[in-house]
């Protein structure tokens, strides 16, 4: 039996895609381990897939002042002897980086020992953690042609970005269930991560009037963040996060509002859901999300509203655009090649996994 360890932490950004990988590696017969944080989300979105999870320390590595980077080295330094230790215990085939910053000592571990890595950096250009693990890995996947420019030529390899199988089952009729929706009105999807996006949920809520009009919608607006005044308003629902039901609500959706997070909006090309992306400020950023946002634009797969320009009236415009135009953007999407990104990097996985055993 073939082993190997995932790994990366610290939003769900960096754990929907290595779950997306559990049911093919399953059925290839592999053995999983998960390494994340110690106190990460992770380790409970882990945890419900029945996968083994063991927390090492890590610690961020920022751009900016704080207190913390005099201390978070040393919890570095303790998260790589620990990831040693796991890699001599658990002995894996291969390893697999999803990023974040606990990857970094589970990626230099694995090098040590001399086992393969592939990782996967989901952004435009990549992260300081996909930066500092790029020399220990063995292949490096990527979800946006631009990227390749940033990548050793050697390792680079375009797979696109793994999602859920399940997304793509969604049923309609259980989302009408659900949301108490009807058919008499299309049906407009905002969603802002795990942790909600306050400027698109305040934008949504002051052109309710206007956009209830002409839509249902649903509204994710992240942990903390629902609106008590609005629980009984006539075809519109909040959410905090939905994480079963998301495939149903998808299904249901004409069109999505969201974040430009490369995760999601990989998710929508994946759905065809034509999509106004309001990507989070650079100010509040590394500008991985303009960037994201900027290439699906210019491949013809969704409109960008900058959130500096984000008005209630500029809002409700956009959405209607988008409407009108849908049908354009699903024909790019549905032309995109990155449709099966789960194969793809399995594929990857399964070649380095077969040499490392080989060699033993």
């Amino acid at each position: 039996m073939k082993r190997i360890v995932l790994t990366g932490g610290g939003t769900a950004g960096h754990v929907t895609p290595n779950i997306a990988l559990l049911p093919r590696l399953r059925r290839a017969g592999y053995e999983i381990s998960y390494i994340g944080s110690e106190q990460g989300m992770e380790k409970q979105l882990v945890e419900a897939q029945g996968v083994p999870y063991y927390g090492i320390s890590s610690g961020k590595l920022r751009r900016y002042f704080d207190v913390k980077n005099f201390t978070d080295p040393f919890r570095v330094l303790k998260g790589c002897g620990q990831a040693l230790r796991l890699m001599k215990e658990l002995q894996p085939d291969v390893v697999f980086s999803k990023g974040g910053f606990v990857a970094v000592p589970v990626v230099v571990a694995a090098r040590r020992r001399r086992i393969p890595v592939v990782c996967h950096e989901s952004d435009l250009t990549p992260g300081l953690a996909n930066k500092l693990t790029a020399p220990f890995a063995t292949k490096i996947c990527c979800n946006f042609p631009e990227t390749l420019q940033y990548l050793p030529s050697e390792k680079a390899v375009l797979t696109g970005c793994p999602i859920r199988r399940e997304l793509l089952n969604g049923s309609r009729e259980a989302a009408r269930a659900m949301t108490g929706f009807s058919d008499e009105k299309p049906v407009l999807l905002v969603m802002g991560g795990s942790l909600g996006a306050a400027a698109v949920n305040q934008a949504v809520r002051d052109s309710l009037d206007a956009l209830l009009r002409d839509w249902q919608i649903i509204h994710l607006c992240g942990k903390g963040k629902l609106d008590a005044s609005l629980t009984d308003i006539k075809g519109y629902v909040q959410y905090e996060y939905i994480q079963e039901e998301l495939a149903d609500l998808f299904a249901l959706s004409d069109i999505v509002i969201s974040r430009a997070g490369a995760n999601a909006i990989c998710e929508l090309l994946a759905l065809r859901k034509p999509a106004l992306l309001i990507p989070l400020p650079s100010g509040a950023s590394r500008g991985d999300q303009l960037l994201n946002a900027e290439s699906f634009a210019r491949q013809g797969f969704s409109m960008v509203l900058e959130e500096e320009t984000l008005t209630a009236g500029r809002l409700t415009e956009a959405v209607q655009e988008l409407y009108d135009h849908r049908q354009d953007y699903i024909n790019a999407m549905s032309e995109s090649p990155l449709s099966d990104a789960v194969e793809s990097i399995f594929s990857l996985l399964d070649k380095a996994a077969c040499a490392h055993s080989s060699s033993r």
